[in-house]
């Protein structure tokens, strides 16, 4: 089993973060804001999806989350999260399959194929 927290983040890298209205919804609860106030403030237009995450500059992966905090590596809305980072990895995880690779080929069961240390 991989354990998340060790993760530097990599499913919160990925390109497009897709919200549900429930998800806009969860935030602004969470956030004491109006739905409408949410979604501007949240989420961006993006093709394909109607809701997606706002991304921040991450030193690791170059954008990430907004809500993820670059210093501790963890998000800060994990009860407010949306419903794909809750479903997340939903079988397999790519960052662990990605080390399970380098680990194999550098025969090191310890070898961490990121900058990150946790």
């Amino acid at each position: 089993m991989y354990n998340c927290a060790k993760c530097p983040g990599y499913c919160c890298s990925y390109p497009l973060i897709q919200l549900t209205k429930r998800d806009v919804e969860r935030l602004a609860k969470h956030f004491d804001l109006t739905y409408e106030q949410a979604r501007k403030k949240f989420t961006r237009v993006e093709v394909g999806a109607k809701y997606a995450m706002r991304r921040k500059d991450d030193k690791i992966f170059g954008r990430i989350c907004r809500f993820f905090d670059t210093e501790e590596r963890r998000c800060t809305i994990y009860t407010a999260r949306p419903a794909i980072c809750r479903e997340y990895p939903g079988g397999r995880c790519g960052y662990y399959d990605f080390l399970a690779s380098e680990r194999n080929s550098q025969n090191d069961p310890d070898h961490v194929a990121t900058t990150w240390n946790r």
